[in-house]
């Protein structure tokens, strides 16, 4: 039951990854293509996630933490750009 779970679930996040990627790529506005990347690094979390309970690896868990902190911290980035033309002030 677990491996068809495991299966499914891996099937349904790489569908949501892929429209995501597309949407990044063909987004109208760079508020889309911002909210687009930050669903594929969500997308990418559930992926690692997934794979680690798959593989019953910790490593992928220590991976998707390290993912979850970047993409934070770019998606504040790429806002701030946008809003104001800067990153630091």
């Amino acid at each position: 039951m677990l491996t068809f779970s495991l299966s499914l679930a891996f099937a349904l996040v790489a569908a949501a990854f892929a429209l995501s990627f597309y949407r990044l790529l063909a987004g109208p506005s760079a508020p889309d293509r911002i909210l687009a990347l930050d669903t594929l690094y969500i997308n990418a979390i559930a992926l690692l996630v997934l794979l680690g309970i798959g593989l019953a690896s910790p490593i992928y868990f220590e991976a998707a933490l390290l993912i979850a902190l970047m993409g934070f911290v770019g998606t504040v980035a790429l806002c701030k750009f946008l809003l104001r033309g800067d990153i630091i002030e």
